[in-house]
């Protein structure tokens, strides 16, 4: 007589088990469908690989190898998925500090007189700004400042960093400055200044200062590192001089040549190298 099989034992029933819900499981798996879903939107915005290239970081092939090893958040979740994209809104950081994928650029304008540095748009004042307008889509800051009735050099740059560094007052910077005075600059004055003249804020050192060649001798060519303001002028002023012309035309390396006033152009890729090594 056959013994009939019990009917609690469902061992072999032949059907398998399904894998037991999880929360966490079930989570990650939504994730990486919105991501998967998100690289593939061709609206979605930039690569992150280009968006952490374009802000200089490193290459494009470098990024990948940095976003897989979980160096790289945006808004604040870490991505490590290939090919995820971004948009200009999104807030993206790099070991903890934030980027901008904007290519930094570098601009360099021979300043006429009579513009600021700094004005009033409400008194329709003429700034530099007017004059490198068309140079950059970016929004282009000057390192440091001129005064409006002093010409020359002046740089700008979307280069938070190298602005900072170059307007550093530990930085010293080297400058070459043309001054035309109000009369002669007397030889003793001039060996005066060599030695170096005290201010109100310190004693002011030279590194070198000449007549300029086949020019009456007011005119006056000095170079110096120092970052204090208005230095030049309060220089003369202080031996009883008055400058009517002041032109910066050797900055940090960069010199006026092939640069008319009232012009700018684009740095090249050694001279901001250059640059960065000051």
């Amino acid at each position: 007589m056959a013994q009939t099989p019990h009917k609690g034992n469902r061992k072999g029933s032949g059907k398998k088990a399904g894998k037991p819900f999880s929360k966490k499981n079930n989570t990650a798996a939504t994730a990486k469908a919105k991501v998967d879903q998100h690289i593939k939107n061709p609206e979605a915005g930039m690569r992150l690989n280009k968006y952490i290239a374009n802000s200089g970081i490193c290459s494009r092939r470098d990024a990948d190898i940095y976003i897989s090893s979980g160096n790289v958040t945006v808004n604040g979740n870490v991505i490590t998925e290939m090919g995820y994209k971004v948009k200009p809104t999104d807030e993206v950081k790099f070991d903890g500090r934030r980027i901008n994928p904007e290519p930094k650029e570098y601009v360099l304008l021979n300043k006429p007189k009579g513009f600021y540095v700094t004005g009033s748009l409400e008194k329709n004042n003429r700034t530099v700004l007017d004059l490198i307008a068309k140079a950059s889509r970016a929004k282009l800051d000057p390192v440091g400042k001129l005064d409006t009735s002093t010409m020359g050099l002046l740089l700008f740059t979307n280069d938070g960093t190298m602005a900072k560094n170059l307007g550093s007052s530990k930085k010293l910077i080297r400058q070459i400055y043309h001054v035309e005075l109000n009369k002669p600059l007397d030889m003793m004055h001039l060996l005066q200044i060599k030695e170096g003249v005290a201010l109100e804020d310190g004693k002011v050192i030279v590194d070198e200062i000449s007549y300029v060649e086949n020019q009456p001798k007011k005119h006056v060519g000095i170079e110096l590192k120092s970052c204090k303001p208005h230095i030049v002028q309060r220089l003369f002023k202080k031996l009883d001089y008055n400058i009517i012309k002041l032109d910066r035309v050797v900055y940090g390396g960069l010199t006026k040549k092939d640069l008319p006033r009232g012009r700018y152009r684009h740095l090249t890729k050694q001279e901001v190298i250059n640059l960065g090594m000051l």
